[in-house]
């Protein structure tokens, strides 16, 4: 893979610009909509998921007038323009298009106003409709912006899903990360991205994928590029997984003290996101796959409420001290 790792190798702190420019006809297929004007440009350029509904603005109240969100015109803002004069809906609908709106989305399969299409196409700008009512429309428009302008950040490492855990592989090259990811699969877990993982927050939320140009592939050092779901099929591979846990490779420091009982609480940050992060030192004879089951076990139990350090405090505070005892004398 080293001329794919030349065009993905990337810096731990690369964080590309939340705006985005989106092609009209594919806005529209991914939330069904009618186009009734296309304007100058082919594209829409979206800079922030939040969405206006311009019921001040057409009675001529423009403080605060978000004007680069999309527009979304419902019953109540067709209903208002219905109930002007003529000369006032042109009027109004003159101001709202002299801003540089992205796009206006009429709902409910509402008939425009005449005046509002006139001046769509007098400043060229992109009037769709859509057969959603105005809240639901809403809804998804709002969970589609978010997905679509979400950070992204792309690191170095492997993503696995492991017992449905989202498990993060970082560590220095060469480390061992995608060995230990394909024993992973061969017992049944399964790879979203090797080598380089795109990392796209969505709320407060880190879902992982990996670049087109490598997805499914694997780079394992003197075999060269293999195709993970040709080999292993489709069972053994995954689109995308929300991360939920970070495993930190690293070659064994003798002189270091690792953490042997879980009471150390080490976190990852992307993104703004504190993840759980544990520390694994490699060395010959330690099985990084059983490692990494454990570790993906121990952390589904805690997020139900199971702490075993907790658990082993509470027996060690509680035990009866003829217990050990009264075992050897039953044996």
């Amino acid at each position: 893979m080293a001329k794919i790792k030349k065009m993905t190798k990337v810096s731990h702190r690369e964080v590309e610009e939340h705006a985005t420019d989106l092609s009209v006809d594919a806005f529209c297929n991914q939330l069904n909509l009618e186009v009734l004007h296309k304007g100058k440009s082919n594209v829409i350029h979206f800079s922030t998921f939040n969405i206006n509904r311009p019921g001040l603005q057409l009675a001529d109240y423009y403080e605060h007038f978000g004007y680069e969100r999309v527009q979304v015109f419902g019953e109540q803002e067709m209903a208002y323009l219905r109930s002007m004069t003529p000369a006032a809906r042109l009027r109004a609908c003159e101001r709202l298009f002299g801003y540089d709106v992205p796009c206006v989305v009429v709902c409910a399969a509402l008939d425009p106003c005449e005046e509002l299409l006139a001046c769509a196409r007098k400043f060229d700008r992109t009037v769709l409709r859509s057969n959603q009512r105005t809240t639901m429309f809403m809804n998804e428009l709002s969970i589609f912006l978010n997905r679509l302008l979400a950070p992204i950040q792309t690191i170095h490492g492997v993503l696995m899903d492991l017992y449905g855990v989202g498990t993060l592989l970082i560590g220095k090259s060469s480390i061992g990360k995608s060995e230990t990811a394909l024993e992973l699969i061969q017992r049944g877990h399964r790879l979203v991205a090797d080598d380089a993982v795109c990392i796209r927050r969505v709320s407060d939320h880190l879902i992982g994928s990996a670049p087109g140009v490598i997805r499914y592939f694997m780079e394992l050092r003197g075999i060269g590029i293999i195709d993970v779901r040709q080999m292993y099929g489709s069972g053994a591979v995954k689109l995308t997984k929300a991360i939920d846990l970070v495993i930190k490779l690293e070659t064994w420091d003798e002189e270091k003290e690792y953490d042997r009982l879980g009471n150390t609480k080490e976190t990852y940050n992307i993104l703004e996101v504190e993840l759980p992060m544990h520390t694994v030192p490699v060395k010959p004879g330690r099985n990084l796959a059983v490692i990494l089951e454990a570790a993906a076990r121990n952390y589904r139990l805690k997020s139900m409420g199971f702490d075993t350090l907790a658990e082993l405090d509470s027996r060690m505070r509680n035990r009866d001290q003829d217990d050990d005892l009264d075992l050897f004398l039953e044996l």
